[in-house]
């Protein structure tokens, strides 16, 4: 939710955004109707609410017709007051409404365009060349295959396309990178969480998943409960409707979770394998903070994507997300993109967004300050581990001729062992 003095006083600024966006800045005109309605009907009842004060006074002072013709007055006034009240309330509720329909102010100096305008930061690492070792690279899912790491052919069976399952060493890297994920987070002072999966429609609408994501969500009809699509839903409304004590900031959580994505609007990309898929599971950071800290503390959640997919030791790239491709919440993104080589290119693996106090007013989370003051603190995200496809980089990028795979040393120790072997030919 956009904060309401900034379409008061920065209309313009916030048509800007929307447009950068690619999305309709009539809002911000339709919003300034609804809060010129708003204030219009505050006054309106203010006005004849205190005029009503004031006439039960006057009856308390006066005697006979007077008393009578102002007793008269009071319960017009009184029925006048009860349908402006009405009149403010719907017009609350109207500008309520209104508010959620804009997007998040985009931040300063984030590229503008659609998906394609992303500025590249840097790139990580060297992909190798493959012909110079004298084999071809497979693919995931016929090294998963080869590992009895991936099944995807009953994954089908069982539950439909883009469902999988993880046996075996698959099974085991899964774990393998979870608990290295969660070691990394709390070494840098996250609080591991495991959140639910199921969430209430306020949860979900809060964090601004029911309006250009909502057809990619999964919803219990019957319960009026949500599948998250990752944990930053549970952990952002963690602390809904709670005012935190500004001292208490930065405070950082790190969420091990079930992922659930219908993934609407995708038929026919990736297909093969488990890199776009309808369950995952996955690490998430998440941070509260003053809002003069959030590009700082954006900064940092990348560093520690950074640091954990260096840790596994394959190429990979940082981007600055375009304003066209912004999550509704996110005011600005990085993506870490992996190199992956059988596909010749980069894709997605983490991303980290910068919520600014958009997730916040929504669902309603503050601080107070030393001075007393209580206002929105800002809300970040940031992925650690999307499992399934960090096992796919990995996969492709640390296999051998010999149709083994080669374990990053940062795994070795959960893993317990430096390859894995291949179990059929």
């Amino acid at each position: 939710m956009i904060d309401p003095r900034l379409l008061r006083d920065e209309p313009d600024r916030l048509r800007a955004s929307q447009e950068a966006r690619g999305e309709d800045p009539g809002v911000v005109d339709a919003l300034l109707a609804a809060d010129e309605a708003r204030r219009a009907a505050v006054t309106r009842f203010d006005e004849t609410r205190a005029e009503q004060k004031a006439l039960g006074k006057q009856v308390a002072q006066a005697q006979g017709e007077a008393k009578a013709a102002l007793l008269d007055r009071a319960k017009q006034l009184a029925a006048e007051v009860k349908v402006l009240e009405d009149a403010r309330a719907e017009a609350d509720a109207e500008l309520d409404a209104l508010l959620l329909l804009p997007s998040n102010l985009v931040e300063d100096g984030a590229p503008r365009g659609g998906e394609d305008a992303y500025q590249v930061l840097e790139e990580r690492g060297t992909p190798r060349d493959f012909a110079a070792e004298g084999f071809t690279p497979q693919d995931h899912v016929e090294i998963g295959r080869r590992l009895g790491a991936i099944d995807v052919e009953r994954g089908a069976k069982v539950s439909g396309s883009r469902f999988y399952y993880l046996t075996g060493v698959g099974a085991l890297l899964e774990l393998a990178l979870v608990n290295h994920a969660v070691s990394l987070a709390a070494a840098n002072g996250f609080t591991p969480m495991i959140p639910p999966s199921l969430v209430r429609p306020a949860a979900m609408e809060g964090t601004g998943f029911l309006g250009q994501a909502a057809e990619n969500v999964y919803r219990l009809e019957a319960d009026d409960l949500y599948l998250v699509g990752t944990a930053e839903v549970p952990l952002a409304a963690y602390h809904m409707d709670e005012i935190l004590d500004a001292a208490t900031l930065p405070r950082r959580y790190a969420g091990y979770s079930p992922c659930f994505r219908r993934e609407a609007g995708s038929h026919g990309k990736d297909t093969r394998g488990i890199f776009r898929v309808h369950w995952f599971d996955k690490v998430e950071m998440f941070a509260f903070v003053h809002p003069d800290e959030a590009v700082a503390e954006h900064q940092r959640l990348l560093a520690w994507e950074k640091q954990f997919i260096d840790s596994l030791e394959f190429p990979y790239r940082v981007i600055d997300v375009a304003t066209g491709d912004l999550g509704s919440s996110a005011a600005r993104k990085y993506d870490c993109e992996a190199w992956v080589p059988t596909q010749g290119r980069y894709r997605e693996i983490t991303s980290t967004s910068n919520c600014t106090q958009f997730q916040a007013r929504r669902l309603r989370v503050r601080m107070r300050g030393a001075d007393g003051e209580v206002r929105p603190l800002a809300t970040l995200n940031g992925t650690l581990c999307a499992v399934t496809r960090t096992i796919v980089a990995l996969l492709e990028n640390h296999q051998q001729a010999d149709g083994s795979v080669r374990v990053p040393r940062a795994l070795r120790p959960y893993l317990g062992r430096d390859v894995l072997e291949p179990i059929a030919p």
